[in-house]
């Protein structure tokens, strides 16, 4: 009997549709990797199982990167199954060969990454099979049933399977070209200056950049703030001059109503009122207030980066396990905040589990609420809430029907997030009664007009929810009497200065990145890319953390901040006039064109004819660059030539004397910008230069690509007389070895005995060393660094090594082919006589697995 291959995208979906199916398609079998029924088999991928790849003939290792092997435009894209979900790819592979299998119904996700998924499984595995399509927009088993009563043919699907090809391909493209190109250009005077660029990443950092260039630029300007205290008969309240003539002007932002730019004119004004009676005039409106919308992955990220601190990697991170492992929330990589129409049941089902679970902790508070909401009906059909129209591939983060159960302290702050907030979307607004009265002095033949507002909680509606049923104190303001006249018992002056714009936090980020359509002028444009920004829900924590992986951005509390790598890349880009890698207007029209495509307007061939044309002339005005260097915003430093005392300016690849004057050749001083692939920032080179000694750091990178640590030293040169930079790494036991000239460590405290002679180990330059080992007397090769693949061994890790053979568990080393961070112990190798890695035991399988597998076969047999 033949049978139909099910392939979801992730196992949780598989069991979904498995759950649905049963009633009308009978019993279905479990295995480790699918289900079994007789008529059907349900797998499911973890995510994407399979990347592109150029063919190795087109192929370029790296530190090999020139522009001799550029542009990389295969003429196909060949895949490459990823490591971590080999097992998974294997085993679906071989479900799709099975002689039994005679169709392939495309479960995964409804929307572009979902289609490109599983046609990259159906061409590794080189299927021939009939596909259909599952297209689902909610999760309840009716829904499934009717998706598979409704299944679209492959014919129809071709639109969206051509743009999803040509997402991926033209990323690729731009990605590995411009990463190359860009590299091969910073890498022309020797070494190998790693320069990433892509798509979203690029834009992203463009953000960042421009922010601070504003920050820089910005020069503080002194202004006045007025407040005055009137006294009426019920007693007293402030006010704050403002302008009541004051228009918006677009040219000048830090312009306010209520901001006096001279201090003579603030003090006229403020004179003129001391004393003086009022007469006042009130406004009193009722207003409303709606719950904030249900979270989507963004918003959720940015409010718990906000409240908690969290970055965007780790919001992510507890929620997909609140999903996977407790199975409390819904499904988190969604970029929507409605829920699907035919959802209003199993909201009224969650409510009442909320309502009567047992709930740990502070989340008991929240059982009231949900009492309440089951008792006065609030659940009900609300476009607001329940909109098919605005449930793209997932619908919004919300609990499930699984009460929590063990959850950690961390995991429980953002479930009490999501259940807030699941909540309060279905109360009644907050309802206020916001008064607006205006105090108008008469001086001198002049009006001078003082603001007070008051705001008044009439009903709490959803914020209750929140805590917020009590009026605050400051809201409500003293009574005036119609026609009364008050009194300026006091008026004071406020000196302040303008401030520059804050620096992205994540939060901020992510809003930023999911507004980026907003900065596009071209209309057409700025639609294609309204729903989508920069990058998706999904990638954007992951984008963030690769540009600060990749040294672009740091983070400083809450604040990231760009590094001089990065606006040396900004600076680059702009002088090649490649500037469109910087600017949200590429995804757009990415973004539009492949919506056209979709729609069945634009062919894949001509769409991937521009992406290469495009490819073509990002790598040719990087090879054609015939200047000495880039056209850009250059710093001046503090600190004077080492050499001659002049002024030292910075250029694109470097920093040199100008002489004293700042204007003249200077005296040859000059040190390049980006040692051994590294970017000086401008507070290192100003230290470097004035104590002609900076390090160790990280983050330096050999000709071949390998990263590496190591101090920095300026030496003058005999023969050129001047000074000139040079990498010390610390191998002065070498040099010391061949001199004889011996270490002195009187001055330091050991941190143990040598695990190979039991000598003293101390800390000697960029290493830690036996006293064995550098000298006169060389007896002892022990040594290890300070800093290990960009992860610090501070001094009581490596005592802990030594006093017992391996530190805690370091997890920020940086893999040196994958670049990707790892956790391991560092650990004396008897054997090899090092110190090496020692990684923790992975988990063992759970029993009930082999006890399936057992049963299983079992049943075979019989």
């Amino acid at each position: 009997m033949s049978k139909t291959l099910i392939i979801a995208e992730k196992p949780s979906v598989a069991q979904d549709i498995v759950r649905a199916l049963t009633p009308v398609a009978g019993k279905f079998e479990k295995h480790d990797e699918y289900f079994e029924g007789e008529h059907h088999l349900v797998t499911s991928a973890v995510g994407h199982l399979l990347e592109i790849k150029a063919p190795e003939e087109y192929d370029v290792k790296r530190g090999k990167w020139s522009f001799a092997n550029l542009p990389v435009i295969p003429p196909h894209f060949e895949l490459n199954p990823i490591d971590k979900s080999k097992g998974r790819l294997n085993a679906i592979v071989k479900l799709v060969k099975r002689k039994d299998v005679s169709e392939l119904v495309n479960a995964c996700d409804a929307g572009r990454e979902g289609e490109l998924i599983f046609r990259l499984i159906q061409q590794h595995s080189k299927s021939k099979h009939p596909v259909k399509r599952l297209w689902l927009q909610s999760m309840t088993p009716a829904a499934i049933r009717e998706g598979f009563e409704n299944l679209r043919t492959d014919q129809q699907m071709l639109p969206l399977a051509d743009a999803a090809r040509c997402r991926s391909e033209a990323d690729w493209l731009v990605g590995i070209n411009g990463t190359r190109a860009m590299t091969a250009f910073n890498s022309r005077d020797g070494g190998f200056f790693l320069t990433t660029v892509g798509r979203v990443q690029t834009p992203t950092l463009s953000i960042v950049v421009e922010r601070e260039e504003k920050i820089r630029r910005h020069v503080s300007r002194d202004y006045w703030e007025i407040k005055a205290t009137f006294a009426a008969q019920a007693g007293e309240y402030d006010g704050k001059w403002f302008d009541p003539k004051w228009k918006k002007n677009p040219d000048d932002p830090e312009l306010r109503a209520d901001r006096v730019w001279n201090e003579a004119d603030a003090k006229a004004i403020a004179d003129a009122s001391r004393g003086q009676p009022a007469s006042v005039t009130e406004e009193s409106k009722p207003s409303t207030q709606s719950a904030p919308q249900l979270y989507d992955l963004t918003s959720l990220q940015r409010e718990a980066n906000s409240r908690f601190g969290f970055s965007a990697k780790t919001t992510l991170s507890l929620a997909q396990a609140l999903y996977e492992k407790h199975k409390v929330l819904t499904y988190p990589r969604t970029d929507s905040k409605a829920l699907p129409e035919d959802y209003v049941p199993v909201v009224k089902q969650t409510m009442e589990m909320l309502a009567t679970e047992d709930l740990p902790g502070p989340l008991q508070a929240l059982a009231a609420h949900a009492r309440k909401a089951v008792k006065e009906g609030y659940v009900k059909p609300n476009k607001r809430i329940f909109d098919n129209a605005k449930v793209s591939d997932h619908f919004a983060i919300i609990p499930t029907l699984q009460a929590p159960k063990s959850l950690t302290e961390i995991e429980a702050k953002l479930y009490d997030m999501v259940v807030k907030r699941f909540l309060a979307v279905f109360y009644p607004s907050a309802e206020f009664l916001v008064t607006t009265r205006i105090s108008t002095v008469e001086a001198a033949g002049k009006s001078h007009s003082f603001q007070t507002n008051g705001k008044v909680m009439v009903k709490p509606g959803w914020l209750a929810v929140y805590g917020r049923e009590v009026q605050e104190d400051d809201a409500n303001l003293v009574a005036v009497e119609p026609g009364e006249k008050v009194r300026a018992e006091s008026v004071d002056l406020n000196a302040q200065k303008t401030k520059p714009p804050a620096r992205y936090s994540e939060a901020t980020l992510l809003s930023a990145m999911e507004g980026a359509g907003k900065l596009i002028d071209d209309d057409e444009l700025r639609e294609a890319m309204q729903e989508k920004g920069l990058g998706t829900p999904a990638t954007r924590a992951a984008i963030i953390e690769g540009l600060i992986l990749e040294k672009y951005i740091i983070r400083d509390g809450r604040e990231l901040i760009p590094t001089a790598k990065a606006f040396q890349l900004t600076t680059l880009l702009r002088g090649l006039g490649v500037e469109d890698l910087t600017k949200p207007e590429l995804t757009g029209n990415w973004e539009h064109q492949l919506s056209e495509m979709e729609k069945g307007r634009l062919s894949r061939e001509r769409f991937m004819a521009e992406i290469a044309a495009m490819t073509e002339r990002i790598v040719a005005k990087a090879k054609e660059y015939d200047r000495d260097t880039i056209p850009g915003d250059y710093a001046t430093l503090k600190t004077p030539c080492p050499n001659c005392g002049g002024v030292v300016k910075e250029n694109y690849r470097r920093f040199t004397c100008t002489g004293a004057d700042g204007a003249s050749e200077g005296c040859g001083f000059s040190i390049g910008k980006i040692p051994g692939g590294r970017s000086f920032e401008l507070d290192e080179v100003e230290q470097f230069l004035a104590n002609k000694r900076i390090g160790p750091l990280e983050g330096f990178r050999s000709k071949a690509g390998w990263p590496f640590t190591a101090e920095l030293k300026l030496t003058f040169d005999d023969e050129i007389k001047n000074w000139k930079l040079e990498f010390d790494f610390g191998e002065d036991a070498k040099k010391d070895g061949e001199s004889g000239e011996p270490v002195d460590f009187s001055d330091q405290q050991s941190l143990g005995p040598c695990p190979k002679c039991q000598g003293h180990v101390y800390e000697h330059g960029a290493n830690y060393v036996c006293e064995h080992s550098v000298g006169a007397k060389v007896t002892c090769d022990f040594k290890t660094g300070k800093i290990i693949l960009q992860q610090p061994v501070i001094r009581e890790q490596m005592t802990k090594l030594l006093e017992t053979g391996k530190t805690d568990l370091l997890e920020n080393f940086v893999s040196n082919k994958t670049r990707r961070k790892f956790k391991a112990f560092l650990a004396f190798d008897k054997k090899e006589g090092k110190v090496s890695f020692e990684f923790q035991p992975r988990a063992a399988k759970p029993p009930a697995a082999k006890k399936t597998a057992a049963k299983t076969a079992a049943k075979k047999a019989a």
